[in-house]
Protein backbone atom coordinates (compact mmCIF):
# COMPACT_ATOMS: atom_id res chain seq x y z
CA UNK A 1 0.00 0.00 0.00
CA UNK A 2 1.37 3.36 -0.95
CA UNK A 3 1.87 6.16 1.49
CA UNK A 4 -0.53 8.38 -0.48
CA UNK A 5 -3.34 5.86 -0.18
CA UNK A 6 -3.04 5.72 3.63
CA UNK A 7 -3.38 9.48 4.09
CA UNK A 8 -6.76 10.87 5.04
CA UNK A 9 -8.67 12.53 2.22
CA UNK A 10 -8.46 15.87 3.97
CA UNK A 11 -4.67 15.62 4.00
CA UNK A 12 -4.53 14.86 0.29
CA UNK A 13 -6.84 17.65 -0.73
CA UNK A 14 -5.34 20.20 1.61
CA UNK A 15 -6.56 22.11 4.62
CA UNK A 16 -10.29 22.81 4.67
CA UNK A 17 -10.84 26.56 4.22
CA UNK A 18 -14.26 26.32 5.90
CA UNK A 19 -15.85 29.12 3.86
CA UNK A 20 -19.19 28.92 5.72
CA UNK A 21 -17.38 29.59 8.99
CA UNK A 22 -15.50 32.55 7.50
CA UNK A 23 -18.73 33.98 6.07
CA UNK A 24 -20.39 33.61 9.45
CA UNK A 25 -17.49 35.45 11.07
CA UNK A 26 -17.54 38.19 8.42
CA UNK A 27 -21.26 38.94 8.68
CA UNK A 28 -21.14 40.31 12.25
CA UNK A 29 -18.17 42.48 11.29
CA UNK A 30 -20.03 43.91 8.29
CA UNK A 31 -23.12 44.49 10.41
CA UNK A 32 -21.07 46.28 13.05
CA UNK A 33 -19.42 48.52 10.44
CA UNK A 34 -22.81 49.33 8.93
CA UNK A 35 -24.23 50.17 12.35
CA UNK A 36 -21.27 52.44 13.14
CA UNK A 37 -21.64 54.27 9.83
CA UNK A 38 -25.37 54.68 10.42
CA UNK A 39 -24.78 56.12 13.90
CA UNK A 40 -22.10 58.47 12.55
CA UNK A 41 -24.45 59.60 9.76
CA UNK A 42 -27.25 60.31 12.26
CA UNK A 43 -24.89 62.27 14.50
CA UNK A 44 -23.75 64.28 11.49
CA UNK A 45 -27.34 65.04 10.49
CA UNK A 46 -28.20 66.16 14.01
CA UNK A 47 -25.08 68.35 14.10
CA UNK A 48 -25.84 69.97 10.75
CA UNK A 49 -29.47 70.70 11.55
CA UNK A 50 -28.50 71.93 14.99
CA UNK A 51 -25.99 74.35 13.47
CA UNK A 52 -28.61 75.56 11.02
CA UNK A 53 -31.07 76.24 13.82
CA UNK A 54 -28.34 77.97 15.83
CA UNK A 55 -27.44 80.17 12.85
CA UNK A 56 -31.10 81.14 12.35
CA UNK A 57 -31.56 81.92 16.05
CA UNK A 58 -28.41 84.08 16.17
CA UNK A 59 -29.34 85.89 12.95
CA UNK A 60 -32.99 86.56 13.82
CA UNK A 61 -32.22 87.22 17.49
CA UNK A 62 -29.48 89.70 16.60
CA UNK A 63 -31.79 91.42 14.12
CA UNK A 64 -34.61 91.69 16.69
CA UNK A 65 -32.30 92.83 19.50
CA UNK A 66 -30.51 95.45 17.40
CA UNK A 67 -33.81 96.97 16.27
CA UNK A 68 -35.36 96.97 19.76
CA UNK A 69 -32.22 98.52 21.29
CA UNK A 70 -32.25 101.14 18.49
CA UNK A 71 -28.78 100.14 17.36
CA UNK A 72 -30.35 100.23 13.91
CA UNK A 73 -33.47 102.11 12.89
CA UNK A 74 -36.41 99.63 12.66
CA UNK A 75 -38.10 102.02 10.24
CA UNK A 76 -35.48 101.10 7.63
CA UNK A 77 -34.61 97.49 8.53
CA UNK A 78 -37.81 96.27 10.20
CA UNK A 79 -37.77 93.49 12.78
CA UNK A 80 -38.63 89.76 12.75
CA UNK A 81 -41.63 90.11 15.05
CA UNK A 82 -43.01 92.82 12.75
CA UNK A 83 -42.55 90.54 9.74
CA UNK A 84 -44.41 87.72 11.50
CA UNK A 85 -47.19 90.13 12.47
CA UNK A 86 -47.51 91.33 8.87
CA UNK A 87 -47.67 87.74 7.59
CA UNK A 88 -50.35 86.89 10.14
CA UNK A 89 -52.39 89.93 9.10
CA UNK A 90 -52.15 88.95 5.44
CA UNK A 91 -53.16 85.37 6.21
CA UNK A 92 -56.10 86.19 8.46
CA UNK A 93 -57.36 89.46 6.99
CA UNK A 94 -55.99 89.40 3.45
CA UNK A 95 -53.90 92.00 1.65
CA UNK A 96 -54.80 95.27 -0.05
CA UNK A 97 -54.79 93.35 -3.35
CA UNK A 98 -56.94 90.47 -2.15
CA UNK A 99 -56.39 87.12 -0.41
CA UNK A 100 -52.77 86.16 0.18
CA UNK A 101 -53.15 82.75 -1.41
CA UNK A 102 -54.30 84.41 -4.63
CA UNK A 103 -51.22 86.66 -4.75
CA UNK A 104 -48.96 83.64 -4.29
CA UNK A 105 -50.89 81.65 -6.91
CA UNK A 106 -50.59 84.46 -9.49
CA UNK A 107 -46.82 84.75 -9.06
CA UNK A 108 -46.39 80.97 -9.05
CA UNK A 109 -48.42 80.63 -12.25
CA UNK A 110 -46.32 83.26 -14.03
CA UNK A 111 -43.09 81.66 -12.83
CA UNK A 112 -44.15 78.11 -13.76
CA UNK A 113 -45.29 79.12 -17.25
CA UNK A 114 -42.05 81.00 -17.87
CA UNK A 115 -39.99 78.17 -16.39
CA UNK A 116 -41.59 75.48 -18.56
CA UNK A 117 -41.39 77.46 -21.81
CA UNK A 118 -37.85 78.72 -21.13
CA UNK A 119 -36.62 75.25 -20.15
CA UNK A 120 -38.11 73.55 -23.22
CA UNK A 121 -36.67 76.16 -25.58
CA UNK A 122 -33.30 76.06 -23.82
CA UNK A 123 -33.07 72.27 -24.04
CA UNK A 124 -34.10 72.17 -27.71
CA UNK A 125 -31.73 74.92 -28.84
CA UNK A 126 -28.92 73.61 -26.65
CA UNK A 127 -29.14 70.09 -28.06
CA UNK A 128 -29.56 71.22 -31.67
CA UNK A 129 -26.64 73.66 -31.57
CA UNK A 130 -24.55 71.16 -29.63
CA UNK A 131 -25.10 68.57 -32.35
CA UNK A 132 -24.78 70.86 -35.40
CA UNK A 133 -21.40 72.58 -35.11
CA UNK A 134 -21.86 74.73 -38.24
CA UNK A 135 -25.10 76.16 -36.89
CA UNK A 136 -23.49 76.81 -33.50
CA UNK A 137 -20.59 78.72 -35.06
CA UNK A 138 -22.99 80.73 -37.26
CA UNK A 139 -25.26 81.80 -34.40
CA UNK A 140 -22.51 82.19 -31.79
CA UNK A 141 -22.08 86.01 -32.04
CA UNK A 142 -25.84 86.59 -31.97
CA UNK A 143 -26.29 84.39 -28.91
CA UNK A 144 -23.43 86.13 -27.10
CA UNK A 145 -24.89 89.54 -27.94
CA UNK A 146 -28.35 88.52 -26.69
CA UNK A 147 -26.83 87.09 -23.53
CA UNK A 148 -25.00 90.36 -22.87
CA UNK A 149 -28.26 92.34 -22.74
CA UNK A 150 -29.43 92.97 -19.15
CA UNK A 151 -32.48 90.73 -19.37
CA UNK A 152 -34.28 92.29 -16.42
CA UNK A 153 -34.78 95.55 -18.33
CA UNK A 154 -36.69 93.61 -20.98
CA UNK A 155 -39.54 93.54 -18.48
CA UNK A 156 -40.48 97.08 -19.48
CA UNK A 157 -40.57 96.06 -23.15
CA UNK A 158 -42.75 93.04 -22.40
CA UNK A 159 -45.05 95.22 -20.28
CA UNK A 160 -45.60 97.43 -23.34
CA UNK A 161 -46.09 94.44 -25.65
CA UNK A 162 -48.37 92.31 -23.45
CA UNK A 163 -49.83 94.85 -21.04
CA UNK A 164 -50.91 93.62 -17.61
CA UNK A 165 -51.60 90.07 -18.79
CA UNK A 166 -49.84 86.96 -17.55
CA UNK A 167 -47.66 86.78 -20.66
CA UNK A 168 -45.75 89.96 -19.90
CA UNK A 169 -44.41 88.46 -16.65
CA UNK A 170 -44.01 84.98 -18.12
CA UNK A 171 -41.97 86.39 -21.02
CA UNK A 172 -39.51 87.98 -18.60
CA UNK A 173 -39.21 84.64 -16.81
CA UNK A 174 -38.69 82.84 -20.13
CA UNK A 175 -35.77 85.08 -21.06
CA UNK A 176 -34.10 84.60 -17.68
CA UNK A 177 -34.55 80.82 -17.73
CA UNK A 178 -33.68 80.20 -21.38
CA UNK A 179 -30.00 81.13 -21.35
CA UNK A 180 -29.17 79.18 -18.19
CA UNK A 181 -30.75 75.99 -19.52
CA UNK A 182 -29.44 76.57 -23.05
CA UNK A 183 -25.79 76.90 -22.05
CA UNK A 184 -25.97 73.87 -19.76
CA UNK A 185 -27.67 71.73 -22.40
CA UNK A 186 -25.19 72.90 -25.04
CA UNK A 187 -22.19 72.13 -22.83
CA UNK A 188 -23.69 68.81 -21.77
CA UNK A 189 -23.95 67.72 -25.41
CA UNK A 190 -20.37 68.82 -26.09
CA UNK A 191 -19.12 66.84 -23.07
CA UNK A 192 -20.54 63.50 -24.24
CA UNK A 193 -17.82 60.86 -24.59
CA UNK A 194 -16.78 60.80 -28.26
CA UNK A 195 -15.74 57.15 -27.99
CA UNK A 196 -19.28 56.30 -26.92
CA UNK A 197 -20.66 58.09 -29.96
CA UNK A 198 -18.16 56.35 -32.26
CA UNK A 199 -19.06 52.93 -30.84
CA UNK A 200 -22.77 53.64 -31.32
CA UNK A 201 -22.15 54.59 -34.94
CA UNK A 202 -20.18 51.39 -35.50
CA UNK A 203 -23.16 49.43 -34.18
CA UNK A 204 -25.38 51.14 -36.75
CA UNK A 205 -27.06 53.92 -34.76
CA UNK A 206 -28.42 56.72 -36.95
CA UNK A 207 -28.52 60.38 -35.89
CA UNK A 208 -32.02 60.06 -34.42
CA UNK A 209 -31.16 57.07 -32.20
CA UNK A 210 -27.81 58.61 -31.36
CA UNK A 211 -29.50 61.77 -30.11
CA UNK A 212 -32.32 60.06 -28.21
CA UNK A 213 -30.39 57.15 -26.71
CA UNK A 214 -26.86 58.52 -26.25
CA UNK A 215 -26.70 62.33 -26.39
CA UNK A 216 -29.75 63.31 -24.34
CA UNK A 217 -29.26 60.74 -21.52
CA UNK A 218 -25.60 61.73 -21.24
CA UNK A 219 -26.44 65.44 -21.09
CA UNK A 220 -29.37 64.95 -18.70
CA UNK A 221 -27.27 65.64 -15.60
CA UNK A 222 -26.21 69.01 -17.03
CA UNK A 223 -29.79 69.90 -17.96
CA UNK A 224 -31.27 68.96 -14.59
CA UNK A 225 -28.53 70.84 -12.76
CA UNK A 226 -29.57 74.01 -14.59
CA UNK A 227 -33.19 73.60 -13.50
CA UNK A 228 -32.24 74.09 -9.84
CA UNK A 229 -30.98 77.58 -10.69
CA UNK A 230 -33.46 78.48 -13.40
CA UNK A 231 -36.65 78.19 -11.34
CA UNK A 232 -35.33 80.80 -8.92
CA UNK A 233 -34.68 82.98 -11.95
CA UNK A 234 -38.22 82.31 -13.17
CA UNK A 235 -39.56 83.71 -9.90
CA UNK A 236 -37.26 86.72 -10.32
CA UNK A 237 -38.64 87.24 -13.83
CA UNK A 238 -42.24 87.02 -12.62
CA UNK A 239 -41.61 89.50 -9.80
CA UNK A 240 -39.76 91.94 -12.08
CA UNK A 241 -42.63 91.76 -14.55
CA UNK A 242 -45.08 92.53 -11.75
CA UNK A 243 -43.00 95.54 -10.71
CA UNK A 244 -43.41 96.98 -14.21
CA UNK A 245 -47.16 96.57 -14.09
CA UNK A 246 -49.62 94.18 -12.47
CA UNK A 247 -52.88 94.06 -10.58
CA UNK A 248 -51.96 91.10 -8.37
CA UNK A 249 -49.01 88.97 -7.31
CA UNK A 250 -46.32 88.93 -4.65
CA UNK A 251 -44.17 91.32 -6.68
CA UNK A 252 -46.97 93.87 -6.75
CA UNK A 253 -47.54 93.26 -3.04
CA UNK A 254 -43.87 94.03 -2.34
CA UNK A 255 -44.05 97.06 -4.63
CA UNK A 256 -47.03 98.47 -2.71
CA UNK A 257 -45.36 97.80 0.64
CA UNK A 258 -42.23 99.63 -0.48
CA UNK A 259 -44.20 102.66 -1.64
CA UNK A 260 -45.97 102.87 1.72
CA UNK A 261 -42.66 102.50 3.64
CA UNK A 262 -43.81 99.16 5.06
CA UNK A 263 -40.41 97.49 5.47
CA UNK A 264 -41.88 94.55 7.35
CA UNK A 265 -44.27 94.01 4.44
CA UNK A 266 -41.34 93.96 2.00
CA UNK A 267 -39.54 91.33 4.08
CA UNK A 268 -42.76 89.33 4.45
CA UNK A 269 -43.15 89.24 0.66
CA UNK A 270 -39.53 88.20 0.25
CA UNK A 271 -40.05 85.40 2.77
CA UNK A 272 -43.04 84.09 0.81
CA UNK A 273 -41.01 84.12 -2.41
CA UNK A 274 -38.27 82.12 -0.68
CA UNK A 275 -40.84 79.56 0.49
CA UNK A 276 -42.16 79.15 -3.07
CA UNK A 277 -38.61 78.71 -4.37
CA UNK A 278 -37.84 76.04 -1.74
CA UNK A 279 -41.01 74.12 -2.60
CA UNK A 280 -40.08 74.16 -6.28
CA UNK A 281 -36.52 73.09 -5.42
CA UNK A 282 -37.88 70.06 -3.57
CA UNK A 283 -40.05 69.08 -6.54
CA UNK A 284 -37.14 69.45 -8.98
CA UNK A 285 -34.89 67.35 -6.72
CA UNK A 286 -37.55 64.61 -6.63
CA UNK A 287 -37.79 64.74 -10.44
CA UNK A 288 -34.01 64.54 -10.72
CA UNK A 289 -33.84 61.42 -8.53
CA UNK A 290 -36.53 59.78 -10.62
CA UNK A 291 -34.96 60.56 -14.00
CA UNK A 292 -31.35 59.74 -13.07
CA UNK A 293 -31.67 56.51 -11.12
CA UNK A 294 -28.37 55.26 -12.53
CA UNK A 295 -26.34 57.96 -10.80
CA UNK A 296 -24.48 56.80 -7.67
CA UNK A 297 -26.39 57.51 -4.47
CA UNK A 298 -25.21 60.28 -2.20
CA UNK A 299 -23.07 59.20 0.70
CA UNK A 300 -25.21 58.41 3.75
CA UNK A 301 -25.75 61.48 5.84
CA UNK A 302 -24.70 63.93 3.14
CA UNK A 303 -27.02 66.91 2.80
CA UNK A 304 -27.31 68.96 -0.40
CA UNK A 305 -26.89 72.70 -0.09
Amino acid sequence: MSVRSTLPRSSVVGPNPNPPLQAAEANPIDAELTARRSRAARRRLVTIYGLRVLFAVIWLGGWELSSRMNWVDPFFVGQPTGVVARLWTWITEGTALGPLWYQAAVTMEEAVVGFIIGSILGVIFGIVLGRVELLAETLSPFIKAANAIPRVVLGSLFAIMFGLSLWGKAATAVVLVFFVVFFNAFQGVREVDRNLIANARILGADNRRLTLEIIIPSALSWILASLHISFGLAIVGAVVGELFGATAGLGQLIYNAGHTFDVNGVFAGMFLLAVLALIAEGLISALEKRLIKWRPHRVSGEIPI
